[in-house]
C-alpha cells in the first residue's frame, strides 16, 4: 500500500530544543504505525521534504519546535493553512522554514494535503545538543498524539487479535 500520511520531523539538533521533531521521529521508529504512514527525519533538509511531498500525501504531520510564549514543553496541534504558508515572498534553500517548503511545493505543482503541526514550546534554542528536561518530557505525549493522528487518517482502525495467556 502506498503511504497516504507523511510524518516529518524537522529541526536542528545542534540548537537544543529545536531538535524536538527529530527526537519524536526517533521514538516513533519503534512504534507500530499503519502501513499507510511514512515516518521520516528531515532535520534541516527542507528542500528534501518539499520534493518528497510531491509524492502526493493526503495528510502531512510536521513535528517541530514552535515558540508561542507558553511554558517550555507545552504541546500544540495546529492545522496549517498551506496557502497562507506558501505566500512567503522568497525561498532560501539553506534555511528552508516550513513557509519556504510549501512555497517551493506550490511552485513545483505539488500539494501537501491536510497539514497538521505537532509543535512543542522550546525552552532553549541556544547552540548545544540535547533537549531541555521540559521538552524531553513532552516527547512521549507527542508520540501518542502522532499515533492517534495517524490512526485517525483511516476510516476503520484494524482490530488486533487478542491472545489469552
Amino acid at each position: 500500500m502506498r503511504p497516504r500520511v507523511l510524518v516529518a520531523g524537522i529541526g536542528n539538533i545542534f540548537l537544543s530544543d529545536d531538535g524536538f521533531g527529530v527526537a519524536v521521529i526517533k521514538e516513533l521508529a519503534g512504534t507500530d504505525l499503519p502501513e499507510w504512514v511514512r515516518v521520516a527525519d528531515y532535520g534541516i533538509a527542507g528542500m528534501h521534504l518539499a520534493y518528497d511531498l510531491l509524492s502526493g500525501y493526503e495528510t502531512t504531520i510536521l513535528l517541530d519546535a514552535t515558540p508561542h510564549g507558553r511554558p517550555p514543553g507545552t504541546l500544540s496541534l495546529i492545522e496549517a493553512d498551506t496557502d497562507d504558508l506558501a505566500g512567503s515572498a522568497s525561498i532560501d534553500a539553506h534555511g528552508m522554514q516550513p513557509e519556504a517548503v510549501f512555497r517551493l511545493l506550490r511552485l513545483l505543482g505539488g500539494d501537501a494535503g491536510r497539514v497538521l503541526i505537532v509543535g512543542c514550546e522550546p525552552g532553549c534554542v541556544d547552540e548545544g545538543i540535547g533537549l531541555s528536561p521540559e521538552v524531553t518530557a513532552a516527547v512521549p505525549a507527542a508520540v501518542r498524539a502522532v499515533t492517534e493522528l495517524a490512526w485517525g487518517t483511516s476510516p476503520e482502525r484494524p482490530v488486533k487479535e487478542k491472545t489469552e495467556v
